[in-house]
């Protein structure tokens, strides 16, 4: 269970990061407003920093079977 719970987040931190390359596409092409691009990307900061410090300390929040 603890592995497919680190693989999960894993995948959500990569994601995440993903997203951020897309804002950053976004912003270049003009599709989006820098202001609004860096929020977003700000946003995406603090998610993936949450995703890092669930994954790094798993200990105190998966349950011990």
């Amino acid at each position: 269970m603890r592995q497919l719970s680190l693989h999960a987040l894993n995948d959500c931190e990569s994601e995440a990061a993903e997203t951020q390359t897309w804002i950053e596409f976004s912003v270049k092409c003009g599709y989006l407003d820098v202001e609004i691009g860096r929020e977003l990307y700000g946003t995406y900061n603090q998610i993936l920093s949450g995703l890092v410090n669930m994954i790094n300390h798993s200990e105190s929040w998966l349950m011990k079977h």
